[in-house]
């Protein structure tokens, strides 16, 4: 084995590929050899259905990670770099999270019609659970339709005119360039984003001391410190990508602050936040997650 050479694996859409390329250069600066192999996943295989049944079909939580995580188990590859919010809370004992770098902007953004916009009859797209749920107490009177597909189909099937807006993460459309398709950012106390959302996740074989190493430098403390605590409350909701849970972390004058939001019994958007020390990620996690059940939250 060549000690400075690492395989990447990913998905094969435009956003997994910047993301490993993105993750490969960063090591050819650290002074390592690497290279991206591409592998298609469950979610990439099944791409008409909504995403919440293909997750339900197929028995999988990680509907966009299995076929790699079993490449980087059997050593086809030596990395696998993920969007975090595509990743289970529940990892295969034999894999780890090597390393979370800084994260992007973590905002869903509305391409199309403004939040202002849109009314009675027009058509929203999102494939999203979280979305869906968040967006109907936005807008009751707008109808929310299900879309599968990359960020280019998405935004096709919107200038086709079949949707009057998508919402869609902010991080992936400014990787892509496509920064000036935002119709507006929508914050997080308006939009509670996904768990993990706008950071990558960079998994390796667990113990590999040598990707371990690679991957120092890339880490950011504050950005796995607020992404543990989001996890913590899915993981308390039962771990899966499509629970329609929303999560803020962040980190503000040395605390850790975590905005969670869910949907009660009723069908009523709910929220709670907790906060901690950085190194009490997790039970931040735990507290918010006890507080929306408290308030009646329904996952």
């Amino acid at each position: 084995m060549n000690r400075r050479q690492f395989t990447i694996g990913a998905r094969g859409s435009k956003l997994a590929l910047w993301q490993a390329r993105w993750t490969e250069a960063r090591l050819r600066e650290f002074g390592f050899a690497a290279s991206v192999q591409v592998i298609k996943t469950t979610g990439d295989k099944i791409s008409a259905a909504p995403l919440a049944e293909v997750a339900a079909g197929a028995g999988l939580k990680g509907v966009f990670t299995k076929e790699i995580e079993e490449a980087l188990l059997d050593g086809r590859i030596d990395l696998a770099v993920h969007s975090l919010k595509d990743l289970p809370t529940e990892l295969d004992g034999r894999l780890e999270i090597g390393c979370i770098p800084k994260r992007a902007d973590p905002r869903d953004a509305l391409v199309g019609k403004k939040l202002a916009e849109l009314g009675l009859g027009d058509r929203v797209g999102t494939g999203s659970l979280r979305r869906s749920a968040q967006f109907k107490q936005l807008k009751p009177d707008v109808a929310i339709e299900g879309i599968r597909g990359n960020v280019d189909t998405r935004l096709r099937k919107l200038a086709e005119g079949r949707y009057d807006a998508v919402l869609l993460a902010a991080a992936g459309l400014r990787r892509l360039g496509l920064e000036a398709c935002i119709a507006e950012i929508l914050e997080p106390d308006i939009m509670a984003p996904a768990v993990g959302q706008g950071a990558l996740a960079i998994e390796i074989r667990a113990g590999d001391e040598r990707a371990r190493t690679a991957l120092t430098p890339l880490r950011h403390r504050e950005t796995a410190a607020a992404v543990t605590a989001e996890r913590a409350l899915l993981h308390a909701f039962g771990g899966g990508c499509q629970v329609p849970l929303g999560a803020y972390g962040r980190v503000a004058a040395g605390r850790l602050i975590l905005d969670a939001a869910g949907v009660s019994t009723s069908g009523c958007a709910i929220r709670a936040s907790a906060e901690g020390r950085i190194d009490e990620a997790r039970a931040v996690g735990a507290t918010a997650a006890a507080k929306l059940r408290e308030l009646g939250a329904a996952l």
